[in-house]
């Protein structure tokens, strides 16, 4: 929840903070950029230092050290101090997912962790949807022109607290996991190069890069399109936002149900995963039809099924990873994490040029929206129906 908190205080106060530090639509994507980049190189970091350092220690660490970037943030004065700022929270809060999923692998039984999962990934949706209400909330009290730098610092002190419980929750000498005998070099060398010939590696190097590009594109963006697109007050965003991130969880959770009810009524584990996959993007690219639509509830429904749409494809897509390999799940779903940071950050910078120019966010919306159905194509040529998985 915190780690989100920190990442989505500055796409709630865009429009703000962008007018005041005189950013340029292509500047604010260039912050995003840089935010995607270093979140790239940061799970790689920390994917590497979480097996070398103890969590009870590493996680906290990680913790504080983002948190301390975002309340800094509430003192930028221009664009360079942004940039700096939201780089070194990217890189920082890449640490919190290999923490979180080791801390529920060493303390769930294998049964347990499902749910376990998913309990930690409802907390983005829960930190996504209480920051605007946080914001909301200061505002009314606070309407000077420096309004939005308190809410960083807010959110930035909260962290301290889960430091200090996580200290006192977690004695020493627990969370010890059993460290996996140390692989050859040849064998790693091997794994890799069996990895890159694999079609179906290539088909989730598409699928990630799609619909990272998508869901990242819309979360960072919405603020300033409604405000600047569809001329809604700054309060009224703020309030879609936290609906809009409702409506994911949402997605998210429905996008599982259903795959387990396709399988349940005869269908295979893989084609379940596929149609599931495939509703989710239609649902996605009805930002074409957002784009069309002019300021109003029927807008503001369609955008709730788009965010439905964006995080339902997540669940389908992890479900895929874990079938590559399965005795280097982990290995791989870094891997093509990083890919898919590294490749969709750069899309925030030409969407913004795109704005810059034409003052307009409607074409960009309709394309991200339209993109993870390059996933289902690549997905449908390079998976074959015949490549099950274990459970068909």
């Amino acid at each position: 929840m915190i780690n989100y908190m920190d990442r989505q205080v500055l796409a709630n106060m865009s429009v703000r903070i962008t007018t005041q530090l005189k950013l340029s639509e292509e500047q604010y994507g260039n912050v995003e950029w840089a935010f995607g980049t270093a979140f790239a190189f940061g799970s790689l970091a920390f994917g590497f230092l979480v097996d070398k350092i103890s969590v009870r220690w590493l996680y906290p660490a990680v913790l504080l050290a983002w948190s301390a970037v975002g309340f800094v943030t509430g003192f930028v004065w221009n664009y360079n101090s942004l940039l700096g700022c939201r780089t070194l929270l990217g890189f920082f809060e890449a640490g919190h997912w290999p923490c979180a999923l080791v801390v529920t692998h060493s303390i769930l039984s294998k049964e347990d962790r499902p749910f376990g999962n998913s309990i930690l990934q409802s907390g983005a949706s829960i930190g996504a949807i209480v920051t605007p209400m946080i914001i909301q909330v200061f505002f009314w009290f606070n309407q000077d022109a420096q309004a939005w730098r308190p809410p960083f610092q807010i959110v930035g002190v909260v962290g301290v607290f889960w430091a200090i419980a996580w200290c006192y929750a977690i004695p020493k000498g627990s969370l010890v996991r059993t460290k996996a005998a140390p692989q050859s070099e040849t064998n790693a060398r091997n794994w890799f190069v069996e990895l890159l010939w694999s079609p179906r590696f290539w088909a989730l190097v598409v699928m990630i890069i799609a619909i990272n590009t998508s869901w990242q594109l819309i979360r960072a963006w919405m603020p300033k399109f409604l405000q600047q697109g569809r001329e809604y007050s700054e309060s009224a965003a703020l309030y879609f936002n936290s609906a809009y991130f409702v409506a994911t969880d949402i997605g998210c959770i429905g996008a599982g149900l259903l795959a387990s009810r396709l399988t349940r009524l005869g269908r295979t584990v893989h084609a379940s995963r596929l149609l599931t996959y495939g509703i989710c993007c239609l649902l996605a690219s009805l930002t074409c039809v957002a784009a069309l639509l002019p300021q109003g509830w029927p807008l503001l429904l369609v955008l709730l099924f788009v965010g439905a749409g964006t995080l339902g494809l997540f669940p389908c897509y992890y479900s895929f990873a874990q079938e590559l390999s399965v005795a280097d799940v982990g290995k791989v779903t870094g891997l093509l994490s990083f890919v898919g940071w590294i490749a969709s950050s750069p899309v925030h910078r030409y969407f913004g040029r795109y704005v810059d120019k034409t003052h307009s966010f409607d074409l960009g919306l309709a394309l991200v929206g339209v993109a993870p159905m390059l996933g289902l194509v690549a997905m449908l040529l390079l998976w074959p129906a015949t490549s099950r998985c274990k459970n068909d």
